[in-house]
This record gives C-alpha cells, sequence and structure tokens, in this order.
C-alpha cells in the first residue's frame, strides 16, 4: 500500500527565508502598482473567462494503462523526448485500415 504524505499548507519560516529574494522595504512596497492597473484589460477578462493558457486540441489524447515490456519502455524512452508520440505514430502507421 502506498502512503500519501500530506501537503503542506504553509512555508515554514526557514524554507521562506532560505528564498534568494530581495527584502521588502517601504520604498519597494510604495512604488509597486495592482495587477489590474498595469496588465492589459483584454488580458485580465481573459484570465476571468477562463481562456487563458494551452488552447485545446481539436483532436485530443486520452490517456490509458498499457502494459508493454520494460524493455521496450526504456529502447524508446533512450532515444529521448517524445517517446511517447513515436510510439503513438508507429501504433498508427500499424493500425488496421
Amino acid at each position: 500500500m502506498v502512503k500519501r504524505v500530506k501537503k503542506p499548507t504553509s512555508i515554514s519560516q526557514k524554507d521562506w527565508d532560505a528564498v534568494d529574494s530581495p527584502p521588502l522595504d517601504s520604498a519597494t512596497l510604495a512604488k509597486m502598482r495592482r495587477a489590474k492597473d498595469v496588465l492589459p484589460p483584454a488580458f485580465l477578462k481573459a484570465v476571468a473567462e477562463g481562456r487563458v493558457g494551452r488552447p485545446k486540441s481539436a483532436a485530443p489524447k486520452r490517456a490509458v494503462s498499457l502494459r508493454l515490456d520494460a524493455d521496450l519502455i526504456e529502447a524508446y524512452r533512450a532515444g529521448g523526448q517524445g517517446w511517447q508520440s513515436r510510439i503513438n505514430a508507429l501504433l498508427r502507421d500499424h493500425m488496421p485500415r
């Protein structure tokens, strides 16, 4: 049985202090502006409507569970990124007509 680890809800002070960022003093805070004051209205509208991010594919792929031999998977993975797409193309080439 796999034991799930609960995601922490906050960052410890030690981890926060380890982040390499300049301190925010009153002069820096005074220069800051709100996002809605600097971003284009069209962008803010698109965010509000959920129209940002990767565009929807015309032919979306579906996740499946498929058991393949370990040496076969390793051979494709050794070819670098895109190994799953190469397997997809190979299966498409051999798809029954």
